[in-house]
């Protein structure tokens, strides 16, 4: 990375040098759809500006963005932000009724949004909205003024007389934005409460695309990369999507579910440079792929013989690296701690694989360390321009909050100062509500969710994720969640009917295997951790938009 990109003090900076740099590259796709070269983003981006220009649209209003991962999406958002709009991204999966609310909420004037999304709103509900534009070609959807119905239909024509012989690479000219100016807000339903608007400055935004420069440089000049976490949320916006605009990369959108076959086509059509993954894509490949492999008595047998052993762990490592594309330098997992059984295979077999940890409140990014220097069960090390500090009288050995301070870090919480007052410490510090610990080097190892932490019957700490880490490896679990109930231990589990259909059993013997199972944890687990009960759940647990299970809806 050289010297002139880490003296960049402006997001937008960024953006604007990007576009002129790469006029001539592809930059985003639609799997198996419409492919728009970086030039073609300027001109829409372009479009856009002159439309919220008559609009009367000033600098600092807030524009809702609401639909599935494509490139039109990304095209609003990046409009938004170079123009010097508060983007409030939305996620398409939320009740309509949420959206609505969050629209509402966030103050904002104009919303872009999704098609399939719209079927489902009413504009009545957000009525201090002056317009409702389409995803799917920029159309207005709803306008209760018809001037603003009036500019739309004229844009191509005013930008054509602005831009007689087209629009080149000088023309292009964006907000300069300052470093502590609202940018973002981005709403989360977190796993202990209801939505927060999380708001995040320029600082935020452009410190996590710094980081990505700094750790992922080879992801430039044309490097492909799959869109596969929803562009709503922090993590993938961040580093499938704008950290990959300011470098010339190509991102390919999914624009569909993405099911583990989806995935695996994409993978194998673009072949991506990186590979950014939450741990539930990575531990359905463990269980489904590689466990009924490793449980063959002649696999067992040969991973414990000298020499072969190697072999045997060399195959498994390159068929996995097929799966994944063949040619990502480095998996990037965060949103959660991989499953305790997963990780370390995957570090023997010495797979390209890392665990970073972030916030939605960091834009995201709190720690990281590559593949080949982070500990096990780590997740890595402060990223730069951020500190952490464990609060514990022991930080090595006794879990404490972590705590954070630096660029990356939110103003506080939209229209909700108690909650921000709560959030930071008198000295400035934000605390999580996340229990870890760091050690001599400087490495953060995460034990837990201090609101979700159980204290046991002696004063033990009981950290439920530990425990269904262990549940989740079990045949036939799909997810569970461990609560206390009358001071007993209690695993809701959501079972892999599919799985138990395939094999003949009835779903009607599914509570004595459940119990079985049980039986079979307990003998891993201390006394104040046992299971006293199992109760099968008929559905997937509710999710946020990271994917952790909402377990304030489960704890009664």
């Amino acid at each position: 990375m050289n010297q002139e990109m880490l003296n960049r003090k402006s997001l937008n900076e960024f953006f604007e040098a990007s576009f002129k740099k790469y006029w001539d590259f592809k930059a985003l796709t639609d799997f198996k759809g419409d492919t728009f070269y970086y030039r073609d983003v300027a001109v829409r981006i372009r479009l856009i500006h002159l439309g919220f220009e008559q609009c009367g649209l000033k600098q600092g209003d807030k524009v809702a963005l609401c639909g599935r991962n494509q490139a039109n999406w990304a095209i609003a958002f990046l409009a938004c932000i170079t123009y010097g709009a508060v983007v409030v991204p939305i996620l398409h999966e939320f009740k309509p009724g949420n959206i609505q609310h969050l629209v509402n909420h966030s103050d904002s004037r104009i919303f872009f949004v999704g098609e399939q999304v719209w079927e489902s709103l009413n504009e009545a509900e957000m009525p201090n909205l002056e317009a409702i534009v389409g995803l799917n070609d920029f159309d207005i959807l709803y306008a209760p003024d018809q001037e603003i119905i009036n500019i739309r239909n004229g844009l191509d024509a005013a930008f054509e007389g602005m831009y007689k012989d087209g629009m080149k690479p000088d023309d292009i000219s964006y907000y300069k934005d300052q470093p502590d100016e609202l940018a973002l807000i981005n709403y989360t339903s977190g796993t202990t409460g209801f939505s927060k608007g999380v708001m995040l400055p320029y600082r935020s935004l452009l410190s996590n695309i710094l980081f990505g420069w700094e750790v992922m440089p080879q992801v430039s000049n044309g490097a492909k990369v799959v869109s596969m976490l929803p562009s709503a949320h922090m993590y993938g916006l961040m580093f499938e999507l704008l950290y990959e605009m300011t470098s010339g990369s190509h991102v390919h959108f999914l624009t569909r579910m993405p099911s583990p076959k989806v995935i695996a086509e994409a993978f194998q059509d673009i072949k991506p440079k990186v590979i950014i993954a939450v741990p539930m894509i990575i531990e359905k490949i463990y269980k489904q792929k590689l466990l009924p492999l490793l449980k063959r008595p002649s696999v067992k047998m040969m991973l414990r013989m000298p020499f072969i052993d190697q072999k045997i762990k060399k195959r498994i490592h390159d068929e996995l690296v097929q799966a994944f594309g063949g040619e990502f330098l480095e998996i990037i997992v965060g949103g959660a701690p991989l499953n305790h059984e997963v990780e370390p295979f995957l570090k023997k077999i010495r797979l390209a694989f890392t665990v970073g940890y972030g916030l939605t409140e960091c834009g995201p990014i709190v720690s990281y360390s590559p593949w080949n220097e982070r500990p096990l069960f780590s997740c890595g090390k402060a990223a730069p321009r951020m500190q952490i500090r464990i609060d514990s009288s022991d930080p090595v050995n006794i879990p404490g909050d972590i705590q954070l301070k630096g660029d990356n870090v939110m103003l506080g919480y939209y229209k909700n100062p108690e909650a921000t007052r709560q959030t930071f410490t008198e000295d400035g510090w934000m605390k999580t509500g996340d229990l870890g610990t760091i050690d001599k080097d400087g490495y953060l190892f995460i034990k837990g969710r201090s609101k979700t932490m159980i204290l046991g019957p002696n004063g033990q700490n009981i950290y439920p994720e530990e425990i269904e880490s262990s549940i989740n490896n079990m045949s036939y679990v799909n997810e569970s969640l461990v609560i206390m109930e009358d001071g007993k231990l209690v695993a809701l589990v959501y079972p892999d009917f599919e799985k138990a259909a395939a094999d003949g059993l009835p779903d009607s013997a599914m509570v004595t295997t459940m119990e079985s199972l049980r039986d079979q944890i307990n003998l891993e687990l201390p006394k104040y951790c046992q299971i006293a009960r199992v109760r099968i759940v008929p559905e997937e647990f509710e999710k946020t938009p990271k994917r952790s299970i909402k377990r304030f809806l489960y704890n009664g």
